[in-house]
């Protein structure tokens, strides 16, 4: 046995002779000392001077050890967090103030209450001097509703988070793009209000990069005007500014606006021949002229802005705000014209050019992009189709009869399946004895929305989309039917001619002389009590097709009459070599023929008609006349040699029924 005597065994983990940790007070009291023990006290801490002596400035206390002037047995983590939390705030406000990013803290009232010197710098006032101030005021956070409304919602923490980009003036004089970003700070008490954090920072050659970038998007590389998705932006935003939404102001207060919108007259032939070189310089040297007449436009009248723009190919727009009227817009149309028809010099190319015009100026509250370009595409088109380099004002009621128009069209096909339409029938009468010898049938569109409309309202329509050929194969069968029926009910009296009028269409885009014979076959209806009516114009110069359609229906017994005769291509030698049978005089040459209305009748037209019937005769034709209306034309137009008559002396177009009452009875003429 050792001369040394045994102490306790040092616990696992621990050096022998070394003391252990201090004992905290919640393992002293897991592990009381033995009943009648002398507690231990504490050991002091390591290291000389008293023991309540307090560490350096700046540096945190050792691990397990009380801070400062803790009294002995309290808790070390207390002390440590608290030393810790007053060192970070430390370090935080360093570096807030050292931050080469402008920031500041903001209350809830809006009022800076800490900023850094960048801010300062930034605003070019003492950091110290910004306390105190408005923060809205000194970064222009006031400036719209909806900044405002944002930026506010963050000081009363209803929304997380705020960023907007503002010009400022920098103390140098320069101006700058700042993005501004509001968010609120963590740690408010009731002792510590709600505070956020402010910062600023100069995004200046990120913004003129992005301007650029949008300006050469926005424009034209040709002309360098606003292209069409700018302008459509400006006039969006233009239509969209509260006080063109106004409608409750009188009709003259209300704000206006008014566009031009032009392209130039046969620019395609000036690219074709001189190449897209000079197309270009044209275009460019157009778009210089184009801006000159809008600015003086605008120095005249002192009225809102002129923007021109390129739409696209030859189409420009001179889009004008807060339009004093319509005379202005006609003004600017008349000036545009003049300045484009002096002739453009282009590197010694010496160019002339025109332009058609549109004009479109309206009261804009209520007016949408759309609506305003679709009236001045319409007026565009008008002026090009009433002859080009002219300026055309749009029209209400031209565009209402437009809209019926495209409206009939694309209801006309299903019209004619749906059974639509109807046939009335005006009787054709000897002239020399008033008797009824034919009818002509005239086709009725019972139109669900605009009542029944007469065949000049939709039978053009029906020639330009093709649906002539269905339409008059239909008017064609239910003709040829109806008359083969008056023909079975008055077997004793001679049978009526029926005369269907053709369009030139239904020769070209359908075999006309099929569906002819196999109507005449189906109906029963004699080839010779068929009449077929054909314009001047269709008739005259026809060749190939047409001309062997004519005839193979000629050579078939069914008789070719020319309508509307001597107001068209007369062709006097050619007629001889066609297969007409008779010859229907315009109506305009019997107008001249009244005696009842006070007025005397025109020498020229008796004379002109004697001489048509006349030729009409001996090239082995009939003649029948239109638009018969009075017993002194009927008489004069007998004694010409007229042979039949159609008008409203003897009857209108009528039912079927209202026919077969005429087949047989007295001569219709009054």
């Amino acid at each position: 046995m050792s001369g040394t005597s045994e102490g306790p065994s040092a616990p696992a983990g621990t050096a022998s002779g070394v003391p252990p940790a201090p004992v905290t007070e919640r393992h002293a009291a897991a592990h009381p000392p033995p009943a009648g023990a002398t507690p231990r006290p504490h050991p002091e801490p390591a290291g000389p001077g008293p023991a309540n002596t307090p560490p350096a400035a700046g540096t945190r206390p050792a691990a397990g050890a009380p801070a400062a002037g803790a009294p002995h047995g309290s808790g070390t983590a207390y002390g440590a967090g608290e030393g810790t939390a007053a060192s970070e705030v430390r370090d935080y406000r360093a570096a807030f103030n050292a931050a080469t990013l402008p920031m500041g803290v903001i209350d809830g009232r809006g009022r800076v209450v800490r900023a850094n010197e960048a801010l300062g710098g930034l605003l070019g006032a003492p950091a110290a001097v910004l306390a105190g101030r408005q923060a809205s005021e000194l970064l222009d956070l006031a400036s719209d509703d909806r900044t405002w409304h944002s930026y506010r919602e963050v000081l009363l923490g209803r929304r997380s988070r705020f960023r907007c980009d503002r010009r400022l003036k920098h103390p140098d004089g320069r101006s700058l793009w700042a993005e501004i970003t509001v968010v609120p700070m963590t740690g408010a008490s009731a002792t510590e209000p709600a505070r956020v954090l402010l910062t600023v920072a100069d995004v200046s050659d990120r913004r003129e990069l992005q301007e650029r970038l949008r300006h050469l998007q926005m424009h034209d590389p040709v002309t360098r005007l606003p292209n069409r998705t700018l302008f459509f932006e400006r006039l969006a935003s233009v239509l969209e500014t509260p006080p063109y939404q106004d409608d409750s102001m009188p009709a003259r207060q209300q704000a206006r606006i008014g566009l031009c919108y032009l392209d130039l007259d046969g620019f395609k032939a000036i690219n074709d021949t001189l190449g897209h070189r000079t197309g270009d310089r044209l275009l460019a040297a157009v778009a210089a002229r184009l801006t000159d007449c809008a600015e003086n436009d605008a120095s005249r009248n002192a009225g809102g802005n002129r923007l021109v723009a390129r739409l696209g190919g030859d189409e420009f727009a001179i889009l004008v705000e807060d339009s004093a009227g319509t005379e202005e817009l006609a003004d600017l149309a008349r000036a545009v014209l003049a300045a484009l028809q002096q002739p453009f010099d282009l590197a010694g190319q010496r160019l002339s050019v025109s332009a058609s015009i549109g004009v479109v100026e309206r009261v804009a509250a209520g007016t949408s992009p759309t609506g305003l370009m679709q009236a001045a595409d319409t007026t565009l088109y008008w002026a090009k189709a009433d002859g080009r380099a002219r300026w055309t004002l749009f029209d209400p009621e031209r565009n209402a009869h437009r809209m019926t128009r495209q409206s009939l069209s694309s209801t006309l096909r299903p019209a004619v399946e749906r059974g639509e339409f109807t046939l009335e029938y005006q009787p054709l009468v000897g002239m020399a004895d008033g008797v009824l010898r034919g009818v002509e049938a005239l086709v009725r569109w019972n139109h669900p929305q605009f009542g029944v409309l007469p065949p000049n309202r939709f039978v053009q329509i029906a020639e330009e989309d093709g649906s002539i050929v269905q339409l008059g194969r239909w008017i064609l069968r239910t003709a040829c039917r109806q008359a083969r029926r008056w023909e079975l009910d008055h077997p004793d009296e001679p049978p009526l001619f029926i005369s269907v009028n053709v369009a030139v269409r239904q020769v070209w885009d359908s075999d006309l002389v099929a569906d002819v014979a196999e109507i005449l076959t189906e109906t029963g209806l004699a080839p010779g009590l068929l009449q077929l009516e054909l314009t001047e114009s269709a008739v005259m110069g026809s060749g190939g097709r047409p001309l062997r359609a004519l005839q193979a229906l000629s050579d078939m017994g069914v008789r070719i009459a020319i309508d509307d005769f001597g107001t068209g291509y007369s062709n006097l030698a050619y007629l001889s070599r066609l297969p007409v049978s008779v010859l229907k005089l315009d109506g305009a040459f019997v107008k001249g023929f009244r005696y009842e209305d006070g007025t005397h009748p025109s020498p020229a037209d008796e004379t002109i008609v004697e001489a048509m019937v006349q030729l009409a005769h001996r090239l082995g034709l009939t003649v029948t006349a239109e638009c018969v209306e009075t017993a002194g034309q009927a008489e004069r137009l007998r004694r010409i040699g007229c042979d039949t008559g159609q008008g409203w002396l003897y009857s209108r177009a009528v039912a079927p029924e209202q026919i077969a009452g005429l087949i047989g009875s007295r001569p219709l003429e009054g």
